[in-house]
Parts: C-alpha cells; structure tokens; sequence
C-alpha cells in the first residue's frame, strides 16, 4: 500500500506529482533495465479493464485477435524505406544466440507491419479473402531516450490492428473507424474527452498516406496523443508484394490499416482526473469500484461489523459492481481511507456498530463535483442497484468536468505570433490557428515555442469562424489545433 508520503502538488511540479502518484498508488515500479518498467498488479488490473473493453469493441466491428512474432528480420523492417527510416533510431537489435552470431540480425518489433506483411503474402489470394481484419495485443520496443512510467517506455504494452481491404475506399472507412472507437472507448471509459483530427506529413506515422489522432489534454494543460488510426494505402502491400486477383481475373495490391493504443492510456488516466489527494478512477476502469471500509473497537463489534459489510458486499457483486472489504488488522480506520483514496477508489463505504443499528453504511465520494455532497447515508437494503446508479452517474460527471477543464484551457481564431508565443508561455492548452501548410512554418513554430500541430480537427470540432491567417502572416489553408504535448 502507500508509503504514507504526502504528495507533490500538481501547481508546484507537476512532474513530480505523476511520477509519486505512480508509486504510491503502487501502478509500477522501476526494473533493473533503464527505462522498463514492472507494471504491479493494480496498476495491470486498469489496464485489463481497458483490454477488456476495446477487445469487445473490436470484436463487434468483425476483428479477430492474432499473434506475430516478436523478432522480425531486419531485412524485412528494410523493405519499406519511409518505415525503416522512421524507426531505426529506435530499434533494438539482436545479433547473437548464445555466443554464435546470427547469419542476420533480429530486430525486436517496434512495430508489427514487417513481420505481419510477408505473411498476410501467404494468406491472400483473391477478391474472397478480403477484408482481413487482425488485431494483436503484445509488447513492442522502441529505444526511448527519455522515460516515463506509461507515458513512454523502451518496452511497453498495446494493441495495434491491421487490416486489409480491396480498395482505397474501404482502408479509408476502415481507418476513420477505428479512430471513432478509440473516441468512443476514450470519453465512455476513461472520461477523458478528445479531439480527433488528420496528423500533418510530419506527424504522421513511418510508411502511412494518413495518420490519424486522438488527442487529450491534461491536467497540466499539455497534450497527449492517445491512440492513432492509419491510412498506409498500398506502401506495406509493394513492399511485401501482396496482392490479390480480382473478380475480373487482374492482380493488384491490396490496401491497407494499422491501429493501435498502449499503455499510454493508463498515464492519461491518471493526468486527466488525478488530484492532489491521489488518483481518481472513473468507475469502469477501478480495479475496485466500491471498498467497503469495517470499523470496530472489540472483537463482539468486529463480528458484527464484517457479517454487515459481506452482506453489502454480496448485494454490490449481485449488481454487478467491483468491491472489496478491507478487513486488514492493525490498521486503524483513517489510514485505509487514505490508502484508498490515493488508489483512486470511487467509493468508499463505512461501516461501524451504529450503522448496522441503523442498518445504513456512509457512502463517501472520492470524486466531488461541486455542490454534491461528499458523505451521505444509504440504506443497506437495496445498495446495489442504488450505488450502481451513483457510479454510473459519477462517470459522467467526471467526463463533464473534464471537458470543462479542456475548454476553459483552449483559445480560438489566434493569428498573431506573439499572442500565440504568449500562450504558449502561460496556462494555455490548445490554441486553434491558421496554418499556411508549410512543413517550414510548422518546423519554425515548434523551434520557438516547443508547440507542435496536434490534429487538423475533423469538422465537429472546428470553430465557426476559422482564422484566415497562419501564424507567419501568409494566407491560411487549414485551421489547426496547437500544443505542447507529452
């Protein structure tokens, strides 16, 4: 459990808050090699409860789960020039077994398109054989300069899809599909709102025609990318001379999709909502929705105590709710509501002698928004179903506040430089701006201000009245969403 250390303020360092809040909520630890990470058993129980949820998801958009090799040839990562040049700084190479050196080196994936892509060759053949429509849960690495517990790591956890389609057409719909179900697992799961939006050229992902975002902003008012969706049109499927014989009897390439989310998740999980108190969990991804909480003086009101709170604990699981009774001796009262308070508990329920007189527990909110109150009484009879719904509702007022914070953060129809460089320099978070479509303008703005393009916004999360200008003083192409970002 907690060491018992008051945390950093997010105001006074926020960096120091998340990687405290990450060790005391006990979510990971640090591994002997530099820049892993041990994920400890609450921190991977959020991350299955993600798994869970966006496994079902893909599974309803007709997605069947594989598994690919974890080591690739590097001949095959060479294959496709773009990709090879976008992920060589951060490969990871094998060259020996034991002490005999390998006729070819091995590279551990830093992504799965080389390894996946020689054997879709096999599988494909004809018009009948598409879509093909996979998804891998797995571990990739990427030789990271600087770490970050979940937020960047040389070896991290994830999904990434991969599919293949007959035409343009359906790798497009497949693309912005995917991207609406990470949008959707986001706000409905995480509560934390995003916008979605094109990458520019020099955003996009290694080897794609298009890359598209999720973008999130935090607490500090920086940006986190959370989950891409791309367009990788026939460039994997030359490489790898995948192509499949059409009604007419013509060979051509097949078109392609690769998706994925990581970890990374779990870093925004605890940027958007965390508190200076702790974590605060949004009901459907907390290892435990509900910890009951028994309080006695004597071992007569220990009995009784416990047979109260099993009894609410079994009408909680009959409605479905996650729930836990902390029956831990030698631990007074007080420090279990603040071990799991820093663990993010949505609710907490105590009971003691004069509640089961009453036949009631204290219900108390770790999330309050204002004017709602943070203790009240339930009856016990009938909890589930009424705790239930509070959870239910508690999850949607955290995904309201969320986007509260997100648009007081957020400026609109900015054009001049030194407006927008000001910005950048207080409290702001995404501010909306021309851009002339240059990769020169674009570079410039990121030298001076470490801001960078997060998204061209689809168009339901445009202004009504965009900025003509970019920011150079050149006529605007495109409106743009502007950042600092993790």
């Amino acid at each position: 459990m907690s060491n018992g250390k008051g945390l950093t303020s997010q105001t006074e360092d926020f960096s120091a808050w998340y990687n405290e809040i990450v060790q005391q909520a006990e979510l990971a630890s640090h591994s002997p090699v530099r820049g892993c990470m041990v994920i400890r058993p609450y921190g991977y129980r959020i991350w299955e409860l993600m798994q869970g949820a966006l496994d079902a998801m893909f599974k309803a958009t007709g997605h069947q789960n594989a598994y690919f090799p974890l080591l690739l040839p590097k001949s095959a990562l060479d294959r496709e020039a773009e990709h090879v040049e976008g992920f060589a700084p951060e490969t990871a190479i094998v060259t020996h077994a034991g002490r005999t050196q390998l006729e070819e080196p091995l590279v551990i994936r830093p992504t799965s398109e080389a390894i996946i892509w020689p054997i879709l060759r096999d599988w494909i053949h004809s018009y009948r054989d598409l879509p093909v429509l996979l998804n891998q849960w797995a571990n990739v690495v990427r030789w990271e300069l600087r770490t970050r517990p979940f937020l960047r790591t040389t070896e991290f956890l994830w999904q990434e899809g991969h599919t293949a389609h007959a035409d343009e057409a359906e790798a497009e719909e497949e693309t912005r599909r995917m991207l609406g179900v990470y949008r959707t697992f986001m706000e409905g799961w995480m509560a934390m709102p995003v916008i979605t939006g094109l990458k520019t050229d020099s955003e996009r992902f290694a080897g794609a025609l298009r890359t598209y975002a999720c973008e999130g902003l935090m607490k500090d008012n920086k940006a986190l990318q959370a989950g891409t969706s791309h367009n990788l049109g026939q460039n994997f499927a030359r490489a790898f001379d995948v192509r499949y014989q059409t009604e007419e009897g013509e060979h051509v390439y097949v078109w392609s999709t690769s998706w994925g989310v990581s970890t990374r998740m779990v870093g925004g999980l605890i940027m958007t909502h965390g508190d200076d108190d702790g974590l605060v969990l949004p009901p459907k991804l907390a290892p435990y929705e509900v910890v009951i909480v028994p309080i006695w003086r004597s071992d007569e009101q220990r009995n009784l105590v416990l047979e109260a709170g099993d009894r609410v604990r079994a009408d909680l699981e009959a409605a479905g709710v996650r729930v836990h009774v902390d029956d831990r001796e030698g631990m007074n009262p007080g420090s279990k509501y603040y071990d799991w308070e820093r663990r993010g508990v949505p609710l907490r329920l105590e009971v003691g002698p004069r509640d089961v007189e009453a036949e009631s527990v204290m219900v108390v909110r770790r999330f309050t928004p204002q004017g709602t109150e943070r203790k009240t009484p339930l009856p016990m009879n009938g909890a589930g179903p009424r705790l239930r719904t509070h959870l239910d509702n508690i999850q949607d007022e955290l995904l309201a506040a969320a986007k509260e914070r997100r648009e007081s953060a957020t400026v609109r129809g900015v054009e001049d430089y030194g407006e927008f460089k000001s910005l950048m320099e207080g409290e702001s978070g995404f501010v909306y701006t021309g851009w002339c479509g240059e990769p020169d303008c674009e570079q410039k703005v990121k030298d001076d201000t470490k801001a960078t393009i997060r998204v061209i916004p689809d168009e339901e999360y445009r202004s009504a009245e965009a900025p003509t200008r970019c920011l150079c003083g050149a006529p605007s192409t495109c409106e743009v969403v502007r950042a600092r970002a993790y």
